[in-house]
């Protein structure tokens, strides 16, 4: 039986907005970068919403990567746990689809099948204009995100190793 966690990493966002597409270029980058333990789940939620609830309710520990809209300059990472996410202040700043992954967590936690942890590492988008890739100012903040989450992972006792001949 094994005893580990359910660890389960979201990245969330439309990859046809530049910026936005923030979560889902860092799930692939720590893909290609990392050697992800079987009991580690990494997905690409795009913009699914409610059809990421089966990957939702399988996990124990969920980290979301996503982009927020906050007053600071583009670049800046922010952190927040599901607690922060339900207080007000907070959700009138989220994107359409952060404030759909906070009714789907809810419709999780009323099934009694929510994880027992959930964190949003955050981002503030530079461009959110039609077009493929990152802005200059966020392409660095992937790697950023990743170095956060590879120490986040490891207060789960989950340390990654990196692939030997990782793209970058």
């Amino acid at each position: 039986m094994d005893t580990h966690k359910k660890i389960g990493i979201l990245g969330v966002g439309n990859t046809l907005l530049q910026d936005e597409g923030f979560g889902p270029i860092c799930v692939e980058r720590l893909e290609q970068q990392y050697l992800i333990p079987d009991h580690v789940r990494v997905l690409d939620g795009g913009t699914a919403g409610i059809l990421l609830s089966p990957f939702i309710e399988a996990v124990d520990v969920l980290y979301i990567i996503d982009t927020v809209n906050l007053s600071s300059d583009a670049g800046t990472i922010h952190c927040f746990t599901d607690q922060d996410i339900h207080s007000k202040d907070i959700q009138t700043r989220l994107s359409p689809h952060q404030v759909g992954l906070v009714e789907i967590i809810d419709l999780c936690k009323l099934r009694d099948k929510a994880p027992v942890h959930i964190e949003m590492l955050t981002t503030v988008p530079q461009e959110l204009y039609v077009g493929m890739g990152l802005s200059d100012t966020l392409e660095p903040v992937v790697d950023t995100m990743i170095a956060l989450l590879v120490e986040r992972l490891k207060v789960q006792d989950i340390l990654l190793k990196k692939k030997m001949n990782a793209d970058r």
